[in-house]
């Protein structure tokens, strides 16, 4: 007998909540972003809570959550940024794997700290992939569309019974953490002063940053050089030296060139703080063990 198609409905999308999975690898020399989750570490952690493979599909939610209807029992997990989590309106695990029944109603609440939750189901959110992925690409557009109200959204085959593992640690952010950085190609852009003032002072997290790009309020930092610069290829985690003396950091979605210069690069294990901050958060860099500073 064939399995029964499984589905959730969307009662309530969020004000962005997107597919994701592990992203686009591999295609930056055609122009196409890595993308895929910002917060790998929930990303992965969610599916593991509910026993899928490391790339499969999950939903991705900005600060005010999700709302989804189940047309059959499935075993759920929500990571990520810290929040309220309910079935059918009774409060249940967050971080851990949730049964939720044949059409009942799972709520992800408002994040309490951090910023995008991460949802997982057994087997899956099942979309059309656009060149081998289903992230959606919020610079070049591509992948599935963000979701939408009463939205019907396949799920893969996959048990409702819960792994061995059934709960997880949580590091709650903090105020001012510091984003690791290492060398960029253009550090010689840098400035004795501006070097100072790029590791000693906060940094406020603008409303203008996205799933591809963090946008920086601090003390402008000036430039050794002024001229411009042809584009060059720019990775994740790229810390761009703006005219204005403003720095940015590219995210997953980031333009595979830019023509300010980088003059550091986030390390790798900070990516899921990035993913986690939001407007009016503090933030300050400090040095990674490559860095050397000034001489004198």
């Amino acid at each position: 007998m064939a399995d029964k198609l499984r589905f959730a409905t969307v009662a309530r999308p969020g004000a962005l909540t997107t597919f994701q999975d592990s992203g686009r690898p591999g295609l930056a020399h055609l122009g196409v972003p890595r993308s895929g989750a910002l917060d790998i570490k929930s990303y992965l952690l969610a599916n593991r809570l509910v026993g899928n493979q490391a790339g499969t599909t999950v939903l991705e939610t900005t600060f005010d959550g999700v709302s989804l209807s189940f047309s059959s029992a499935v075993l759920v997990a929500v990571t990520g940024a810290l929040a309220d989590v309910m079935v059918n309106g009774q409060p249940v695990g967050w971080s851990m794997p949730i049964y939720v029944p044949e059409g009942a109603h799972l709520d992800v609440g408002a994040a309490k700290v951090g910023l995008r939750s991460y949802v997982a189901v057994a087997g899956g959110f099942q979309v059309a992939p656009v060149l081998g992925s289903r992230s959606r690409d919020l610079l070049s557009g591509l992948g599935p569309s963000p979701l939408v109200a009463n939205e019907l959204i396949a799920i893969g085959p996959g048990s409702s019974s819960a792994p061995a593992i059934d709960f997880a640690p949580y590091l709650p952010l903090g105020d001012s953490l510091p984003l690791t950085v290492h060398p960029g190609p253009r550090r010689n852009w840098l400035t004795k002063k501006a070097e100072h003032d790029l590791f000693s002072q906060r940094y406020q997290v603008l409303p203008e940053s996205n799933r591809i790009a963090l946008r920086f309020k601090g003390s402008p930092i000036e430039r050794h050089y002024h001229e411009e610069l042809p584009s060059e290829a720019v990775v994740w985690g790229a810390l761009e030296l703006l005219p204005t003396g403003e720095v940015i950091v590219f995210l997953a979605d980031h333009p595979t060139t830019g023509g300010y210069p980088v003059v550091g690069v986030i390390d790798e294990t900070s990516a899921s703080l990035c993913a986690q901050l939001r407007s009016g958060d503090q933030v300050r860099f400090a040095r990674a063990r490559s860095w050397r500073t000034f001489e004198g």
